[in-house]
């Protein structure tokens, strides 16, 4: 048996020197290009921050980074009614899930002193919810009140309940604002009991948490963190559902502004101007000291010339709870002109004329809903079930006269008080809701141009927290009719999110009565016993109600 010859074959050194190299250059741009295509998560205390993407360049001396990060947001969650009475009948049957929460964990910020997280960057994080033993819950339902604040910022972190006893909440702070936050964690409600008819006796109301965050910016030339201009709300704007909002400062440091004897807190001069992006016009007009409301985007405040040019030959429509009566007089009290006008009714249809302009006027109707006698309360949409009611409504637009140019519906307060359930609420926005619709198909065979919108209920204050309409309960309730609104396409015009406006002043009632945020001025001692009461957050309301009316 013969052995199979072998050659060797041989490469030219330079050759091979050749190959060597172009291998080393082929394994490098593999390398490099699965670098750059997958970019790693950011790791922050244990949680993660959403993906950023950086772009860097280089010269011969310096590389700049800059990082480009989305403003926080929150989506509407799909089959949002249905999901929500699902979770509410969850069985019970085993420890883990038939305990109550008595604690949490946040395994991020536990086992750390100080907590320091970048500007600019949405960080997300982890609550567990403990029983009485420390042993982890398995069921959701808890209702968390959340408050990250400082000098300048209020604003209400969302929260979002994965239904097997984890929880995880948001925060993000512009670079603007970067320094020293408290983050306050409550407990408000566990297991949906804010949910029942009779809720204040299953109140718990503990705060959990009080955590020091420092949000720092970078300090050197190579790093630069980037968020999207806010702009001013254009129409698109106000299909968004659910806002996540905050209140900044500007202009001032005065915490100690005296209320003045007809009631007001004139800090500012009245045409001091906002600060871009923040919002646009006259911040001082807003009589806040220097606080302002922006969302995903921010807001114009108008001038009275400004308001009357939009508002001219105009009618505007409120269906809701006495929050809109407010809502109207301090319209017409702050930014139309008419500061005699110490009241309006809850039901009224009047024509107003601008006092500087007799050619310019306004139609503005009113028709409270929390009872279909004006005079009563506690039916909400219950109200809509008496046929007299449902005909006083439909006699607006049954007029000869052009629709309405723009109508505000609300559930209201009211709705707490009335349904035993969640699910006896569903029917009643159901209903309300077919009804809606019959109008407003009534409506658009008259004219396209009439813009609905929903304005989400207030987040009761105070003492209100744990009572029938309480947050955990309004909350529920605003997506609930919300959904029923939006499956019927009768919101064209968009939402208004009252609710997230006023979560980060409901905690006490220094800006409410408890039920109200816009009560007329007046040096008088409130509720919780101080003198005076804040109403900028209504007069907000007033201007960021304006936006979307005049944008069309």
């Amino acid at each position: 048996m013969s052995k199979d010859k072998v050659t060797t074959w041989w490469l030219p050194p330079k050759l091979l020197i050749a190959a060597l190299f172009s291998a080393l250059l082929v394994i490098w741009a593999i390398d490099a290009a699965t670098i750059h295509s997958r970019p790693r998560p950011h790791f922050s205390l244990g949680t993660f921050s959403p993906l950023s993407l950086n772009n860097t360049s280089t010269n011969t001396t310096t590389t700049t980074t800059t990082t480009f990060h989305s403003w926080l947001s929150v989506p509407f969650p799909q089959n949002y009614t249905s999901s929500l009475i699902a979770r509410w009948l969850s069985p019970g049957g085993e420890p883990c899930r038939d305990s109550r929460t008595a604690a949490i964990s946040i395994p991020a910020f536990d086992a750390i002193p100080h907590v320091k997280l970048h500007a600019g960057e949405v960080h997300e994080f982890l609550i567990l919810a403990l029983d009485e033993l420390g042993q982890p819950r398995c069921l959701g339902g808890d209702y968390f009140e959340t408050d990250l604040s400082s000098q300048s910022w209020k604003s209400r972190p969302p929260v979002t309940d994965h239904g097997n006893g984890s929880y995880s909440f948001k925060l993000q702070v512009h670079p603007q604002f970067a320094g020293t936050f408290n983050l306050t964690v409550v407990l408000l409600f566990r297991s949906f009991e804010g949910l029942k008819f009779s809720p204040e006796r299953f109140k718990f109301r503990k705060e959990l948490r009080n955590v020091q965050i420092t949000f720092y910016r970078d300090e050197d030339d190579e790093v630069t963190t980037v968020l999207p201009a806010m702009e001013v709300c254009q129409e698109s704007d106000f299909s968004k559902e659910v806002w996540s909002g905050r209140w900044t400062r500007h202009g001032t440091s005065n915490t100690s502004c005296e209320i003045d004897n007809s009631g007001r807190y004139r800090c500012l001069e009245p045409d001091f101007p906002c600060e871009t992006p923040w919002c646009d016009g006259p911040l001082g007009a807003l009589e806040s000291n220097g606080w302002v409301y922006s969302a995903h985007c921010s807001f114009r405040i108008f001038t009275q010339d400004l308001a009357w040019k939009c508002l001219s030959n105009r009618w505007l429509f409120f269906w809701g709870d006495s929050n809109h009566v407010d809502t109207i007089r301090n319209m017409l009290n702050f930014v139309l002109g008419f500061p005699d006008i110490k009241s309006v009714s809850r039901r009224f249809d009047t024509r107003f004329t601008n006092p500087r302009n007799t050619s310019q006027t306004v139609r503005i109707t009113s028709i409270f809903n929390g009872h279909w006698n004006d005079s009563m309360n506690y039916l909400g949409l219950q109200s809509l079930k008496n046929e007299q009611f449902r005909q006083l409504i439909w006699r607006y637009f049954l007029e000869d006269d052009a629709p309405p140019d723009a109508m505000v519906l609300n559930s209201g307060l009211h709705d707490g008080v009335y349904w035993s359930s969640i699910r006896g609420f569903a029917g009643g926005a159901e209903y309300a809701a077919r009804f809606w619709e019959d109008v407003i198909r009534h409506v658009r065979q008259k004219s396209n141009d009439t813009r609905v919108f929903y304005r989400t209920t207030i987040a009761t204050g105070g003492y209100a927290r744990d009572l029938a309409f309480n947050p955990n309960k309004m909350e529920a309730f605003n997506g609930v009719f919300l959904e029923k609104l939006k499956e019927r396409g009768l919101l064209n015009g968009g939402v208004i999110d009252d609710f997230d406006m006023t979560f980060p002043w409901h905690y006490d009632n220094r800006c409410n009565d408890g039920t109200h945020y816009g009560r007329a001025p007046a040096k008088a001692r409130w509720r919780d016993g101080l003198i005076g009461h804040q109403y900028f957050v209504d007069l907000m309301l007033a201007h960021v109600l304006l936006n979307a009316i005049c944008i069309h």
